[in-house]
């Protein structure tokens, strides 16, 4: 069993809750993300994470740690490259759109939006991810993933994001460390 996957469930089992079935692994510090079915690894991809260092607190637009959970699927059946506002798409893809309205992070394609299970540390109060809007997405500067650049997010180049939304549910486990 690998170590990712042994770290969920001791979380798991200190918070007593079961551990899902799937689990998907961030690395920050090598900006990756391993999708796990049954602790069999299914799927590797390079994601980026936060320009700053990683934090658990409020507007530090750093990437959390620790045990989430997929609270919400969002954008089924969108085209891929499709730009969010919201969390409600906005009837264009970011490739519609001019210089000025892409040069910033967009969320394009799907949102998984992440909801902490540590309380303390990832959930309630001044470190809850779900209220920080801490979203696996899409976007618009895919020639950027693999190095830090988001706002806290985990971002994904478009066609994986849209790949793996159809793969992991709602309360699937997102475990995110060093």
């Amino acid at each position: 069993m690998s170590s990712p996957i042994k770290q969920v469930i001791e979380k798991c089992a200190a918070l007593g809750i079961k551990p899902a079935n799937q689990v998907l692994v961030v690395r920050v510090g090598s900006q990756s993300m391993q999708f796990y079915r049954k602790g069999e690894l299914v799927k590797a991809f390079v994601v980026s994470t936060s320009l700053r260092p990683p934090s658990n607190l409020k507007d530090s637009l750093g990437t959390p740690f620790g045990l989430h959970a997929i609270a919400e699927k969002i954008g089924r059946d969108q085209p891929p490259g499709m730009v969010f506002k919201g969390r409600v798409a906005t009837g264009r893809t970011f490739r519609e759109l001019g210089d000025e309205e892409n040069r910033d992070n967009l969320i394009t394609s799907r949102i998984l939006w992440l909801r902490g299970l540590e309380p303390g540390e990832n959930c309630g109060g001044n470190v809850d991810s779900h209220e920080r809007y801490i979203y696996i997405h899409g976007t618009n500067h895919q020639d950027r993933i693999g190095t830090p650049q988001s706002a806290g997010c985990v971002l994904m180049r478009n066609l994986d994001i849209v790949e793996l939304f159809e793969d992991v549910r709602t309360a699937d486990h997102v475990w995110i460390g060093a």
